[in-house]
């Protein structure tokens, strides 16, 4: 069993809490720009709820339930060498999810450059409470993917799961300040920076250009954490038919906190 590593910091540790926060993120999205139709994945930021959770709420309003979602997230510690999921099951405060272990065995029978290993990662964590939130029955298949060498291979193998499987891609994206190393502009433009760029690989994504997306990001130094996970989910969700992503919302946590000197971009996508 995977222990939760962020609650009490990201979210709140308490259950009602934490549903009561997850009853505002929710109440706060209900008037965000839809996504038409019901999606194939969505891409949901992975900060602390008081500032991301409106941007995943929005995401996560465009799915509908699944018997099984599979979770693409980003290496936030340097620990995977290797696309890595697991068969252990995740606790949150909202009670246990099960990983489809079925599934895993099938990725893996695909995949040899997937490995099984422990996942620490907050970026999976994270979504668990919106999706037990939405949802009763389901499982998940989680991905830590650290490099984009396997996106295609691996995008088109998980949508061979089946139909059954919907793609959830956690992403934040533009961290701006001196604490990222990242300041191509000066913090009185940080905003409209982060927008003008952000802005730019949306565009990438809302084509369903995964290697034009990645080559953007390699051009422009984007620092998208979850860079990987978003070109491999591209490919999955094109392998299941989607035509294109929907940018559904965009803020950063400036526009929250009204300091820019230390930001970070958040963006609510649907795969349609």
């Amino acid at each position: 069993m995977i222990k939760p590593i962020v609650a009490g910091q990201f979210y709140p540790a308490g259950k009602e809490a934490l549903i009561k926060l997850l009853d505002k993120c929710f109440s706060s999205a209900k008037d965000a720009k839809k996504a038409g139709s019901k999606a194939f994945g969505i891409i949901a930021p992975h900060a602390g709820y008081a500032y991301s959770g409106n941007a995943a709420a929005v995401s996560y309003n465009a799915i509908r339930g699944a018997k099984t979602f599979v979770i693409l997230a980003p290496d936030h510690n340097g620990l995977c060498f290797s696309p890595t999921t697991t068969k252990e099951d995740f606790e949150t405060p909202l009670g246990i999810v099960r990983t489809d272990t079925e599934l895993v065995e099938k990725l893996k029978a695909k995949c040899s450059f997937l490995k099984t290993g422990r996942i620490q990662e907050h970026a999976v964590e994270v979504q668990l409470p919106f999706l037990q939130y939405l949802f009763k029955e389901f499982r998940i298949v989680p991905i830590v993917i650290p490099s984009s060498e396997y996106y295609k291979e691996l995008g088109k193998a998980i949508a061979s799961l089946g139909k059954d499987s919907i793609i959830i891609c956690s992403s934040d994206f533009t961290h701006y300040g001196a604490s990222y190393g990242f300041m191509p502009f000066d913090e009185k433009n940080a905003k409209a920076g982060m927008n003008k760029l952000d802005s730019g690989a949306i565009k990438f994504i809302e084509r369903l250009d995964a290697g034009g997306f990645l080559k953007y990001v390699q051009e422009t130094g984007a620092t998208i954490c979850g860079e990987y996970a978003i070109a491999t989910a591209i490919e999955a969700v094109k392998a299941m038919e989607a035509k294109k992503g929907v940018l559904l919302n965009y803020y950063t946590s400036g526009d929250i906190s009204e300091d820019y000197s230390l930001a970070v971009g958040y963006a609510s996508v649907a795969f349609v």
